[in-house]
């Protein structure tokens, strides 16, 4: 038997939530389709209005936003300090844009590439969902169960 007194329900934010999260940080996991199937890169992000926007080279992310333009990004972050931690999830449709006018403009030139040249691809997540969870996290000691609990297929 599971004691679940311990295990906290996570709060479900609302887009606006959502869209002020993702402005605090500027790292997240882009999700992609490449040969059918998914695959996982690390973008440094700025949220424009209600679309996010990254700077990429030629290569696998750039060619399979061309070849599906179906995305996923996914940030997060974890304050041990105030027990918090948060996710949230954007899918869309992934272009590449041209960085017009002084908003862009500003964002492109805020957007440093990790690898420090050969991002000339500026592309935007227009998304059709964003959705995203809030935890509250217990203390680590409440975080183990026994092994007598414990899931031990690998045993059996």
């Amino acid at each position: 038997m599971s004691d679940t007194k311990n295990i906290p329900e996570p709060e479900i934010l609302d887009p606006e939530e959502c869209w002020g999260l993702l402005s605090q940080t500027g790292v997240g996991r882009l999700a992609v389709m490449v040969d059918g199937h998914p695959d996982v890169f690390p973008v440094n992000y700025k949220v424009d209005g209600q679309s996010l926007v990254f700077r990429t080279g030629g290569g696998t992310k750039e060619q399979a936003i061309r070849s599906d333009a179906t995305v996923a990004l996914e940030a997060d972050a974890v304050s041990s300090e105030f027990g918090l931690a948060w996710s949230v999830v954007v899918k869309g449709k992934a272009a590449e844009t041209t960085p017009t006018g002084t908003d862009l403009d500003n964002i492109r030139r805020a957007m440093f590439p990790w690898q420090g040249v050969g991002q000339e691809h500026f592309i935007r997540i227009m998304p059709e969902s964003i959705t995203g969870r809030r935890f509250t996290m217990n203390a680590p000691l409440l975080w183990r169960s026994s092994l007598d609990e414990a899931t031990r297929a690998g045993f059996e």
